[in-house]
């Protein structure tokens, strides 16, 4: 990881401070993103705070570079208060992957009220890194993956369904215990059967079509 040094951060930290226009704002963050360096996290979740979605996708996009050592502060600053915050950085969550952020993923994306933001949970709850947790935690947890992702196919909303049958389709490629194989399997028909999008449909069945080769 190239760090900057902390008066380059600085200096770059102040270039956000001081700009004067929504424009300039994204210019500086996607510089201070471009550092690479832990001393930025701090700020880059200041940003996803402000009325600018173009800073706060280059924030999301520093913060999910430096990977898992910015989930700590994420998950400790998670603003129930400020909607439009919460709902950047639970995407930054879900890119990074991490498994520290697995209940927080679950809880949204069954719970948030928006769309968007569920289907980045349901997206992210898929593609965790399994190999961050202990061996012995890895199918329990999955296996709540599984539930939520199958609650998740029937959201009222169709990308949250697609986005959850993509993660069903995720999680049985690196399933530790073989029966989720049939489960989802056996799911992703119900799905194909009874989804009243045929662009949901049509990805189950390319799931199923893919997990039916490899369980042939």
């Amino acid at each position: 990881m190239a760090g900057k040094g902390l008066a380059d951060i600085s200096t770059l930290v102040q270039a956000i401070e001081t700009a004067d226009s929504k424009a300039a704002i994204v210019v500086a963050v996607r510089n201070l993103a471009a550092a690479n360096d832990p001393a930025a996290i701090s700020t880059l979740i200041n940003v996803l705070g402000y009325n600018n979605p173009g800073a706060a996708v280059a924030a999301v996009d520093g913060l999910v570079s430096l990977g898992s050592i910015a989930v700590p502060a994420l998950l400790e600053e998670l603003d129930g208060y400020n909607y439009g915050a919460r709902a950047w950085a639970i995407r930054a969550l879900a890119l990074i992957g991490d498994p520290r952020a697995l209940p927080v993923l679950l809880d949204t994306a069954l719970g948030d009220f928006a769309l968007s933001v569920r289907r980045a949970a349901a997206k992210g709850i898929g593609t965790i890194n399994w190999s961050q947790l202990p061996e012995d935690q890895v199918a329990q947890a999955q296996a709540q993956v599984m539930e939520v992702l199958q609650q998740t196919t029937t959201d009222p909303e169709w990308v949250v369904r697609y986005a959850a049958v993509a993660g069903l389709h995720a999680l049985v490629l690196k399933a530790v215990d073989s029966s989720f194989g049939a489960v989802i399997s056996q799911h992703l028909q119900q799905v194909i059967s009874h989804d009243r999008s045929l662009t949901v449909q049509a990805r189950a069945q390319m799931a199923l079509n893919a997990l039916s080769g490899d369980l042939g």
